[in-house]
Parts: C-alpha cells; sequence; structure tokens
C-alpha cells in the first residue's frame, strides 16, 4: 500500500548525553588476573561510603574489623557478605561419583532453609546471626555495615544493619518544558520460530508515524528515542551445539544481519530519509518473515534517534558489562547518525534526564539466589545497596576488573529500567533525601507485545 501525501511532520528533538564510558572494555589487559580484585575494589569504596555514614548512625560505638572482635562488645563492622547456600549449584557436582545415586537438582530457585550469612573483610570472616539479616533477603557481594557482638560460639549477632541507601541525586533544570516520549522494547527475538512478524511490523509502523490518524501521527512526532534492551536476535540451539557447521547452517546463524544489509541496499538507495523529519508515508513492502526483522533497525534508525543493547542472547561477550553490538552486523542502519549501539549496563541523559539500566541478568541472577515480593523489589535493592549487578562475579559472570567495580552506582538516575521480564511492572521509589526515581521492568516483546513509552515531561521531579 502507498501513500501520496507528502506531508511531513517535524519529530521533537532533544539532548543526548552517553555515560557508557564506565562499562566499557578499552585500556583493561587481562593477564591472568582473579576476581579477588574487584572485590577488594568494591570493599574500598563501598567501605569509605558506610564509614562517612557511620557517624549519624551510631556514633557511639567503635568500628572494628572482624579480627578485632571481642566476645560480648558491641561494635560496628564493615564488610562483603557471602551467602553459603546448600543447594547452589557447583561444578564439581557433574563430577561426583555419586551424581547417578543423587541427580543434579536444577530448581528455579536456590534457596534453602539453612542457608546462612558470613561479613568478610581482608582481616578474616565471621558467620553472622539474629534475625535482622535475612539469608532470603542478601545475596554474595553487598557490602554493608553492622552492629552487633560476638557470642561465646564465635558468631556475630547482629542487632541493627546499615545499607548505603540511594546514591544522591543531581537535579537539573529540564532544558524543554514540552512533552517528550521515551520508548523502551527488549526481547524482539528475531530468529524465533513462535515469533509474530507483523506484531514486530505494527511497532516500527506505530514509532515512525505511519499508522492512525493526524492525531495519531501528532503523537507519534513527540517520540524522541528508542532503546532496544537486549535479546534482540534468537539464534536456534542446535546451531551452537560447539560442531563445526555446515554452509547451510552458517547462512542460517548469519541470515538476520546479511538480509539487513540486502533490504537496505534496496530500499534505502531509493528511498531518501531525513534525520530531521519523517515523511507521513508507507513504504511498499513484501509481509514476510525475513523483511520485517529486516525493516526494525532500519526503518527506526532512520526515523528517530536509537539505542541498541545486547543481551544474553545476542551476539556478544556473556560477562558483564557487555560490549556494543559490532557495528558491521548492521551495515545499513550504521549509515544513520541516530543509531547508536550501547553497552549492558547502559547509561545515558536526555534533555537532562538520566537514564540507567540493564537487558536483565543482573535481576534475572538475584531471583535464583534470593526471594522477593516483585522483580521492582529487587530493582529496589540494587540501588540502595548502589550497586548493580552484587552477585557478580560468584554467580554473574562478568570482567575480572583490578583497580575498580564499573557496577558501583555513585548517582541516582531518573529512570532505572530492566528489560527482559515476564510482564510490564512500573513504580515510584523515593529516597530519604528526596531522591525520586521511576523503576520499569519491561516485558519480552515476542511474548507479550507491549513496549514501554515513558513521558520525560511527566517524570517526577521535572
Amino acid at each position: 500500500m502507498e501513500v501520496d501525501s507528502q506531508e511531513q511532520l517535524q519529530r521533537k528533538q532533544s539532548t543526548y548525553l552517553s555515560l557508557d564510558e564506565n562499562f566499557e572494555i578499552q585500556k583493561e589487559v587481562y593477564r591472568g588476573q582473579q576476581y579477588s580484585q574487584i572485590y577488594f575494589a568494591r570493599l574500598h569504596m563501598m567501605r569509605t561510603l558506610l564509614y562517612s555514614l557511620v557517624p549519624n548512625w551510631k556514633s557511639h560505638l567503635p568500628v572494628c574489623t572482624v579480627l578485632e572482635l571481642e566476645e560480648g562488645k558491641e561494635c560496628i563492622i564493615v564488610g562483603t557478605l557471602y551467602k553459603h547456600m546448600k543447594l547452589k549449584p557447583c561444578i564439581l557436582d557433574e563430577y561426583s561419583k555419586e551424581r547417578s545415586v543423587a541427580p543434579l537438582i536444577k530448581p528455579h530457585n536456590f534457596m534453602h532453609q539453612d542457608d546462612y550469612l558470613v561479613l568478610e573483610d581482608e582481616s578474616g570472616r565471621v558467620k553472622l546471626g539474629g534475625t535482622k539479616l535475612s539469608p532470603s533477603v542478601y545475596v554474595t557481594g553487598v557490602v554493608v555495615a553492622l552492629h552487633g557482638k560476638e557470642t561465646s560460639a564465635g558468631a556475630f549477632f547482629v542487632e541493627d544493619v546499615l545499607e548505603a541507601g540511594l546514591p544522591p541525586q543531581i537535579k537539573q533544570p529540564l532544558k524543554s518544558r514540552e512533552d517528550k516520549y521515551v520508548v523502551f522494547v527488549s526481547g524482539l527475538s528475531i530468529g524465533r520460530s513462535s515469533s509474530n512478524p507483523l506484531q514486530f511490523q505494527l511497532l516500527v509502523d506505530h514509532i515512525t508515524g505511519h499508522l492512525g490518524d493526524e492525531e495519531e501521527q501528532g503523537l507519534a512526532a513527540e517520540i524522541v528515542h528508542l532503546v532496544i534492551v537486549g535479546n534482540s536476535v534468537e539464534i536456534s540451539r542446535g546451531l551452537l551445539n560447539g560442531q563445526n557447521l555446515a554452509s547451510k547452517d552458517q547462512s542460517r546463524l548469519s541470515e538476520p544481519f546479511k538480509e539487513l544489509d540486502i533490504l537496505l541496499t534496496q530500499v534505502f538507495s531509493s528511498h531518501h530519509c531525513d534525520d530531521q523529519h519523517f515523511k507521513v508515508s508507507l513504504l511498499k513492502f513484501l509481509y514476510c518473515s525475513c523483511c520485517l526483522s529486516i525493516f526494525i533497525y532500519v526503518q527506526i534508525a532512520a526515523s528517530l534517534p536509537l539505542d541498541i543493547m545486547p543481551g544474553s542472547s545476542d551476539p556478544a561477550n556473556f560477562a558483564l558489562p557487555q560490549q556494543p553490538l559490532n557495528r558491521c552486523l548492521f551495515p545499513g542502519s550504521t549509515t544513520f547518525n541516530t543509531f547508536r549501539s550501547c553497552t549492558n549496563p547502559h547509561c545515558f541523559e536526555l534533555d537532562s534526564i538520566r537514564f540507567l539500566g540493564t537487558s536483565g541478568q543482573n535481576i534475572d541472577d538475584l531471583t535464583k539466589y534470593s526471594e522477593a515480593k516483585d522483580k521492582l523489589d529487587f530493582l529496589e535493592r540494587t540501588l540502595r545497596w548502589r550497586h548493580l549487578a552484587p552477585t557478580a562475579p560468584n554467580t554473574l559472570g562478568c570482567y575480572p576488573f583490578t583497580d575498580r567495580d564499573p557496577f558501583l552506582i555513585d548517582s541516582c538516575p531518573d529512570v532505572y529500567f530492566v528489560g527482559n521480564q515476564e510482564k510490564y511492572e512500573t513504580c515510584l521509589l523515593k529516597g530519604l533525601e528526596g531522591q525520586l526515581v521511576r523503576l520499569i521492568c519491561i516485558p519480552r516483546f515476542c511474548e507479550t507485545g507491549v513496549a514501554v513509552v515513558v513521558s520525560v515531561f511527566h517524570l517526577p521531579g521535572c
């Protein structure tokens, strides 16, 4: 179907600032280092912060190390939590002689009633007791300050807990008072046999202003940014069995990206798209699965700024922080300066509004080793712990940094999002110092057909 109308609507613009530098692996060199160094860096940074909070919390108590504990003497200790878990998977279990008698258990959650917490610093470690610190809430890698005393059994009885709390939030004047929208979508899973290509195209048509009447198109013109939050493609596991691939299987492996380049050559050699405007007209195209999967990034990148983050199923490095998807995968989209391949985690500012989010691996890992009433509760915990991925590197893969921990959160975002979740959820989190954070769980689009639209103007504090 073609529309002859050449009417043009001006898409609203916004100022964009990428803050992904902290997550980029550039000058890091792997020399066989162990993961202890990232734990030392985390403890050093967080301990300095917690020490500064102690005078306003329990100024009358001394601060000790684990080695300096004395039986019955109340004090404060600061260290990294380690959770001993009975059901935690162990690679050595695969080689156990008894595995035929006791089959490996692969539950969704590895919590057990016998789990307990240990606190450790450079001087030693001590088992924690009491009811103030629940093993079901905390995970390995969280740094806290504890008020308590050593018992005769050599454990530390916890009477109170001090977490870092929400980091300070930078309040900047909003550069524009007009309403603008940011769209988040995750889990497109292009290549999955059960995916609905028409559903993807409907999303593209709505964002690019190819659907609806003038009012709908006017609303589409207020969309200033799109963020694709991981798991954009899905490759058949049968092709990833570690064996050498036949030529036809190699073609299937690269099909989404090869076809993307072919269609770009066909379409954009004859259809020019202006970065500042988008035409209210429909492109004539063939509704087939491969064409629709190709069209998604091209149509959007030609119409408005687009950030794409890698996810667990994308062709990117496994360990966090995941580096940007190679631009050679998108030879057509990268010709537009509106296309940005970003890291996971991803942080950016749009008209002075700070966004921070991940493709979901950090939250998914927390669900395996702790419990909460919903996913939003996990998001809130990571902010209060001031760490995006506290379980890394214990149960979540990450790069072995030597002198820093890039997952520490030093500034509170205005919007904190996580992709590839079961359903859409959102809430407003309020901090003790007036911080206001919009928490968002973005569902998998291939399963729900849901994308999330955030109004920048109506965000709290704006």
